[in-house]
């Protein structure tokens, strides 16, 4: 259902490691601004730019593997939540809150996203 889109990285991130080589956190996408610099004007054989032809359909923008995220805050947020095509990203929740609301996302078979740890 969804291009593949290039991976969109930054001028000389090839080159320096302060700017992503061999460090794959720091390849972060910036827009290319000097006078002649070959990537901002489109030259053949550099690398691709981000631009509106890159857009995902609408269909599926906005979600992640195929699910539709909804930000859940307590528990209350957590049990209006009647749709199986859903998953949840628990907001800026304390550590006890957060064990509540991960029980009975389970008991609800509902996915959660930004658990963290090994998967």
């Amino acid at each position: 259902m969804a291009r593949n889109k290039p991976k969109f990285l930054r001028v000389d991130t090839v080159r320096f490691l302060r700017l992503g080589k061999k460090r794959r956190k720091l390849q972060k996408w910036r827009r290319a601004r000097g006078k002649s610099n070959k990537l901002r004007l489109g030259r053949a054989g550099y690398a691709k730019v981000p631009t509106v032809g890159f857009k995902s359909p609408r269909k599926i923008s906005g979600k992640i593997e195929g699910l539709s995220p909804k930000l859940i805050h307590n528990m209350n947020e957590l049990q209006s939540i009647n749709n199986k095509n859903e998953c949840i990203i628990l907001a800026r929740v304390g550590a006890r809150k957060k064990l509540e609301l991960i029980k009975k996302a389970e008991e609800m078979k509902i996915k959660i996203l930004n658990l963290g740890g090994k998967k």
